[in-house]
């Protein structure tokens, strides 16, 4: 039986490339004739490096508060991938800093602006998982002149830059945001949003991703980025569909699924993919919220949750070995 293993990370626990491995071990434990083949993936957020095959070039950067950060990009000839999560992710922070109103996307700027000076005429931004609510704003002060450059927006977020929707409602309360700060930052947002689109000529605020890594997808839009999806950019990159040609089976997987991850995050591409292809799917994640008729009309065969196969507990502390234990049982369950 050929297996495919492609899963995104598991927020918090393991990184995708973990996550599969963990899926490869489990599942030799059981059928160690089996031939896996193993494509960690990302939808754009952390981890949006860690999936491409490309050597990392190390750049010292401003981390969300302008403190001293390493940060890579990757260069594949003259394209570059930057994950903007490694200037200005949530998880540079200490709960006790984070703080939307201050934080910046300057480091990310200059990531853009090493990799242009590195010579990348396209730079691919992988957004996702920000500490920053600044529009974008930063972004602009570091990263230099950009004519010529063809920018690409790789997200799974759909968000508009404002209203309920947007950035500051949906996104500022996990990064620190009280009630009444979310409306200052809306605030603040919108006049941004007047200044930037006047001074570009531009109209993109109510684009799909302009809400991207707190409206930094607004910025790349305003100057003139396209959007893809990130699980489509790293599929690409990886060669996901003739590893899904080639393949009896994928396993695909993510911390928590529910209806959100079939709104262009990582398993709901793979089970397109798959589908496509006319291969079975099957998804293991920390918590699955579907039911299975839901799972189903979404492409997957069968969903595993660690949570209920091995309990809260275990799935947390030792995500690795809980991971592997419920792919030993999706292995008995294919032969």
């Amino acid at each position: 039986m050929r297996v495919l293993l492609a899963p995104d990370c598991f927020g918090g626990t393991l990184s995708a490339p973990e996550a599969a491995g963990a899926l490869a071990s489990g599942w030799r434990s059981v059928r160690p004739h089996d031939a896996l083949v193993e494509r960690p993936l990302s939808d754009g957020g952390p981890g949006f490096l860690d999936c491409l095959p490309w050597t990392r070039v190390a750049v010292l950067v401003e981390d969300p508060l302008g403190r001293p950060v390493l940060a890579s990009y990757l260069l594949d000839g003259a394209t570059a991938y930057v994950e903007s999560a490694e200037a200005a992710g949530l998880h540079l922070l200490a709960p006790e800093d984070r703080d939307p109103w201050r934080a910046t996307t300057r480091g990310v700027g200059l990531l853009v602006a090493a990799a242009r000076g590195a010579g990348a005429t396209r730079v691919v931004v992988g957004l996702g998982g920000s500490a920053t609510n600044d529009g974008g704003r930063g972004f602009l002060e570091t990263a230099g002149d950009l004519a010529g450059v063809e920018l690409v927006a790789a997200t799974d977020v759909t968000s508009p830059l404002l209203g309920e929707a947007g950035a500051s409602r949906v996104f500022g309360p996990q990064k620190g945001a009280s009630p009444g700060q979310v409306e200052e930052l809306e605030g603040r947002m919108a006049a941004w949003a007047d200044e930037l689109e006047g001074r570009l000529g531009a109209s993109v605020r109510d684009e799909p991703g302009a809400g991207a890594a707190g409206g930094l997808g607004f910025a790349l839009l305003a100057l003139g980025a396209t959007r893809e999806s990130g699980a489509a950019v790293v599929g690409r990159a990886v060669g996901l569909a003739e590893a899904v040609a080639g393949s009896d089976l994928v396993v695909t997987g993510e911390g928590r699924l529910d209806a959100s991850s079939f709104r262009g995050k990582v398993v709901q591409h793979v089970a397109q993919v798959a589908a496509e292809a006319g291969v079975p799917c099957a998804a293991v994640a920390g918590e699955v919220l579907l039911g299975r008729r839901e799972a189903a009309a979404a492409g997957l065969a069968e969903t595993l949750s660690l949570v209920e196969e091995v309990g809260r507990e275990r799935a947390l502390g030792d995500a690795a070995a809980a991971l592997a234990e419920c792919a030993a049982l999706l292995a008995r369950r294919w032969q």
